[in-house]
């Protein structure tokens, strides 16, 4: 046989689009060509080819070779393609039988003596191929994250000989299977209970943490804030089987493999001010998932907001409401999920120390509007939870600590996520127009209290409509149905900004 296809995927954002890879061997003087916009990665992947069928024994035919990987107008990138490139040629050749090899798919890089190396996204390519049918074929560091979808029939291999000792029937070959280690209970955490006092700020983050609200802390240097925001993922519910299988999607696109033992963690993401908006949002001449993707179903955490760049906070917007980010280059366009919590922690002025009981402040008033200004009206208006942190009285520091577990607040936060999913099938942050006229609807008491906040207050429409979800979050932890008068009050306490 002169012919040889086999299958394969590329990566487009979450998705992996099926590649056929097609090998013909024909006359003349010899040659290597990749045709099908093939990038670096891929046309060098002929250097590595060669050498690993000589390392292997196997007799590289001195024809003219031609490998097609079909559909010719999609980027081909990086070296998974060599696995199925290098049995493309020894199939054509008759070296190793043809007849099983579209029953699978393929994907690895080979170094030059044939070992398989790890692959980018084998978690989101094994998904997709488990939704055709065929096996997928890759190397035996990715197998444990493959393994994740629980559909998939995974067969990991360590080299190029031993998957032709496979493919020629001379060892046996059986899927891979492993059972992730349950991390539902999640005591690895910091433990709210380490915080002394702050007790508005703990209960808005357990509100935040029930609802998948987003939070802004405000307030003076040493106040607890950075220590606060490191123990949300403590407090939130365990991660279903469904989140916990995009969310290491997610970190295998990224970082090119996801740790079995941070499988149902929740994700805590904390870039530096420093960081560009590409960073934050994703992006690159290939593009690539950013903190907000791969902070998915977790946290993503701002300290010191506004020494950001504001072009990179407005980045932050849209992702905010829509919970996904397109993502789209001269060549090609990908889409990742964002489906992420928003913590961020701010001084109240440039020097730190407003409303510090000290009195150490010595800044303007104009210092301290510029200095808040650099946040724009319409980022705030997205955050739904804006609180301050007080500065702590030094008696209060040298008390005993005594506040609650994580473990405690957890199981408020777990139930009251657990009546939103029950109801309306989705946290209360995500609830739309139609859902907030649905299941937010207010007493009396309610209506005039939110009417008044509305004027006095001048906020906007979308403050009214995060401040109802707030509020049915608020009775969800308590227990109620109905949307009360104080749900509604303590509602709008927590957008401070809007008050000053």
């Amino acid at each position: 046989m002169s012919l040889a296809t086999l299958y394969s995927r590329a990566l487009c954002g979450m998705d992996a689009p099926l590649v056929t890879v097609e090998v013909h061997l024909s006359n003349g003087l010899p040659k290597f060509t990749i045709v099908g916009l093939p990038e670096t990665e891929v046309r060098e992947s002929k250097d590595r080819v060669h050498a690993a069928i000589l390392t292997g024994h196997f007799k590289f035919p001195a024809r003219r070779i031609t490998v097609n990987l079909a559909p010719a107008d999609l980027p081909k990138e990086s070296g998974r393609f060599d696995l199925p490139i290098a049995l493309g040629i020894l199939a054509a050749s008759g070296q190793i039988p043809a007849d099983r090899l579209d029953q699978y798919e393929w994907a690895g890089e080979l170094s030059l003596d044939g070992r398989l190396c790890p692959i980018r996204g084998a978690l989101a390519m094994t998904y997709s191929a488990s939704r055709s049918g065929r096996g997928f074929v890759l190397p035996e560091q990715n197998a444990g994250e493959a393994a994740l979808v629980q559909e998939a029939r995974v067969y990991p291999a360590a080299s190029l000989l031993q998957l032709c000792a496979y493919l020629t029937g001379q060892k046996p070959w059986v899927p891979y299977s492993i059972q992730p280690v349950d991390r539902e209970i999640m005591d690895g955490y910091p433990d709210m209970g380490d915080v002394k006092g702050q007790l508005q700020a703990k209960r808005a983050l357990e509100i935040a943490a029930a609802g998948g609200h987003s939070v802004l802390m405000m307030g003076p240097p040493g106040t607890g804030k950075s220590m606060l925001a490191r123990r949300i993922p403590g407090i939130l519910p365990p991660m279903t089987g469904q989140e916990a299988l995009e969310s290491a999607a997610i970190q295998s696109l990224g970082s090119g493999s996801f740790d079995l033992t941070e499988w149902k963690w929740r994700p805590f993401r904390s870039p530096h001010h420093t960081a560009s908006a590409v960073a934050l949002v994703g992006g690159g001449s290939t593009p690539r998932p950013g903190e907000i993707s791969l902070a998915m179903h977790g946290v993503l955490f701002l300290d010191e907001l506004p020494e950001f760049d504001r072009r990179v906070l407005e980045v932050l917007r849209e992702p905010l409401e829509s919970g996904h980010i397109t993502i789209s280059r001269a060549t090609r366009r990908a889409d990742f999920p964002a489906r992420f919590q928003l913590v961020a922690a701010m001084n109240p002025c440039p020097c730190g120390y407003l409303g510090h009981y000290a009195g150490k402040c010595r800044c303007t008033p104009d210092q301290v509007a510029r200095y808040r200004g650099k946040l724009s009206g319409p980022l705030l208006d997205r955050i739904d939870i804006q609180i301050e942190v007080p500065a702590l009285p030094k008696e209060d520091l040298l008390l005993p600590g005594s506040g609650e577990s994580s473990a405690a607040v957890r199981l408020r936060t777990t139930a009251a996520r657990q009546r939103q999913l029950d109801r309306q099938n989705t946290p209360n942050s995500e609830l739309g127009v139609q859902g907030i006229e649905k299941y937010c609807s207010l007493d009396a008491e309610g209506r005039r209290m939110l009417e008044r906040a509305m004027t006095h207050l001048n906020m906007s429409a979308r403050a009214y409509h995060r401040i109802l979800k707030l509020a049915r979050t608020i009775a969800d932890l308590s227990g109620s149905e109905p949307v009360l008068g104080k749900h509604v009050a303590e509602a709008i306490q927590y957008r401070r900004m809007d008050r000053h």
